[in-house]
């Protein structure tokens, strides 16, 4: 299943180049939401410790988050299933639902460049 099977959305920005600079400014243009905690992230993990060895996980985990919330609907519908899993008082349920959102968080990340 590709993302746009994913998601119920029209059209998306696409993915950026897979480097940190094209991914700030995609996420800069279209999720401003998220740029406030990829740049602390940024300076917490990257640039006020001058390692890079945690580059790949941070692009992982910013890849994902861009993938997810620049499709608000499909976004919506994670936070949706996250939330039930929080409330819920059936662990299988909750279990179930956890897992569903995981689904379509990882699918949502797998997004290429240009998609």
């Amino acid at each position: 299943m590709t993302t746009a099977a994913v998601g119920m959305r029209g059209s998306l920005p696409p993915m950026p180049e897979r480097t940190p600079k094209a991914l700030r400014a995609a996420i800069e243009q279209h999720t401003p939401k998220l740029l406030p905690d990829f740049d602390r992230n940024w300076r917490e993990k990257i640039a006020d410790t001058y390692d890079l060895a945690p580059l790949p996980a941070f692009m992982a985990r910013w890849w994902a988050e861009f993938a997810l919330a620049r499709d608000p609907q499909l976004e919506a519908m994670v936070h949706h299933l996250e939330d039930e899993a929080a409330h819920a008082t059936d662990n299988a349920h909750a279990k179930s639902l956890v897992e569903q959102a995981g689904r379509l968080r990882r699918e949502a990340s797998k997004a290429q460049p240009g998609q």
